[in-house]
């Protein structure tokens, strides 16, 4: 596990791919994530499976969130809400580079600063524990809340994807923002 103030990095496991193929087809969701079109049960689990052939250090890792007091189940000291996912993919080894990917699924989660502290620790294990130079991120030019979440997080503009993506009978720009490890 990685811990933060408010949240907590686990590995993925089978039993969250369900929640996954939830939020991915929300179309609120699917608006700031690279999927395109309606995604299976089947999809997911394949997904799953080519996953965990890639290295460790490239495997998604969940998001959890701690639960108040009064919401965790009695007798338990304390109790984590899945509402995401992170990771990086792929890690250029040699350039010490990775580019990276977030997802805050749980709608409820959205505007409460979990993307900003999530982003955060990923960068902490990035740079502290993989030995990570630079990390970098393609954001859609129509997802401000993200960007919003990488500028507070230290990230910068580096340059824009002009009509990279087709998304809602119109081309849209991709934004690149990265954070080298001594901006940290």
């Amino acid at each position: 596990m990685i811990y933060g103030e408010r949240i907590r990095f686990r590995g993925i496991e089978r039993a969250d791919l369900p929640t996954f193929v939830k939020w991915i087809n929300d179309p609120e969701v699917l608006a700031g994530i690279g999927i395109y079109s309606p995604y299976s049960q089947a999809e997911e689990d394949d997904w799953f499976e080519r996953m965990l052939k890639h290295p460790q250090d490239e495997h998604i890792l969940a998001i959890e969130v701690r639960l108040p007091a009064n919401e965790t189940a009695e007798g338990e000291a304390e109790s984590w809400k899945l509402i995401g996912s992170i990771g990086f993919f792929p890690i250029d080894h040699r350039n010490h580079s990775a580019e990276f990917g977030i997802n805050i699924g749980e709608k409820s989660y959205w505007n409460q600063g979990y993307g900003t502290e999530a982003v955060r620790l990923l960068c902490q294990y990035g740079f502290n524990t993989l030995n990570l130079h630079r990390i970098f991120l393609r954001v859609f030019e129509t997802n401000p809340r993200a960007i919003r979440a990488y500028e507070k997080a230290g990230f910068v503009h580096e340059g824009r994807q002009r009509q990279a993506e087709f998304r809602n009978g119109k081309y849209i720009d991709n934004l690149v923002m990265s954070i080298l490890r001594d901006e940290f």
